[in-house]
């Protein structure tokens, strides 16, 4: 008989932890408003930060696209040891208000649906979906489903990179490492830490559009990691019944709690 590995701490949070894509940027503008003292050697380096700023508006302008995501995550066992998942996350995207996700990994299988109106979660593999009104934007939809349905949904801060007010955790490193090799594509690597979080990334010299994402969970003593491998498809065509939900004759319905904040 076989059994599952304990786990003493849910799946890494890094994914889903905003912190790192909305303030990356804003970070930016904070460290332009007050630079290092005089004489300090600045731990900021200002053409990484020029980096993330090109590397948001690339990503702000396209108005169609797709995005294949190849990604690893860690989980940690009750006796310390990790243990790394695989899966992918597939985008397609029409902006301001269109979005299909797919996100498929060793533990569980989903497809999001949003129209504009509406967002669908459909998990194949249970058989189950759940409908609930979304905003009128994607800026909004991520904030919306994580603060009322607990709902978060993996690299969508991609989309929306640099345009969040800072929330006062900045970078406090950033640093360009040099020139790399990503699936055959010259790449540049920086690196940047903030609090309880080291990250990389590495922009395409060609698209300024990111390659890889390295994310560190450095409040946990065994450091867990999520990793994603990036092929982006910009300016495709993509009709509405992209984002469409099509019930399957054996698919069924159920509702989507919501969050309970009256403790809080």
């Amino acid at each position: 008989m076989s059994h599952a590995i304990p786990r003493k701490k849910p799946m890494l949070r890094a994914w889903s932890r905003t912190i790192l894509l909305a303030s990356g940027l804003a970070a930016v503008a904070a460290y332009a408003a007050d630079p290092p003292p005089v004489g300090e050697t600045p731990k900021v380096d200002p053409k990484a930060l020029d980096a993330l700023k090109t590397m948001g508006t690339h990503l702000r302008d396209m108005q169609s696209f797709t995005v294949h995501a190849d990604t690893t995550i860690d989980d940690v066992a009750e006796d310390g040891q990790k243990l790394q998942f695989g899966g992918t996350v597939e985008y397609q995207v029409r902006r301001p208000d269109r979005m299909r996700a797919e996100i498929n990994s060793d533990r569980r299988q989903r497809t999001y649906y949003y129209d504009g109106k509406t967002l669908t979660q459909y998990s194949p593999r249970m058989g189950y979906y759940a409908s609930v009104s979304a905003p009128p934007t994607l800026n909004k939809l991520a904030d919306v489903l994580k603060d009322k349905y607990d709902i978060s949904l993996p690299l969508t801060d991609l989309f929306r990179w640099g345009t969040d007010p800072d929330d006062g955790s900045g970078l406090t490193e950033a640093e360009f490492v040099g020139p790399s090799k990503i699936a055959g594509a010259t790449c540049d690597h920086y690196a940047f830490r903030q609090t309880d979080v080291d990250w990389q990334v590495w922009i395409a010299q060609e698209t300024k559009l990111p390659c890889k994402l390295v994310i560190t969970t450095t409040d946990e003593p065994e450091q867990p990691q999520y990793v994603a491998l990036f092929t982006w498809h910009p300016n495709v065509k993509l009709d509405d019944k992209t984002f469409v939900f099509e019930q399957p004759k054996t698919a069924r319905k159920i509702e989507i709690a919501v969050v309970d904040t009256s403790g809080q």
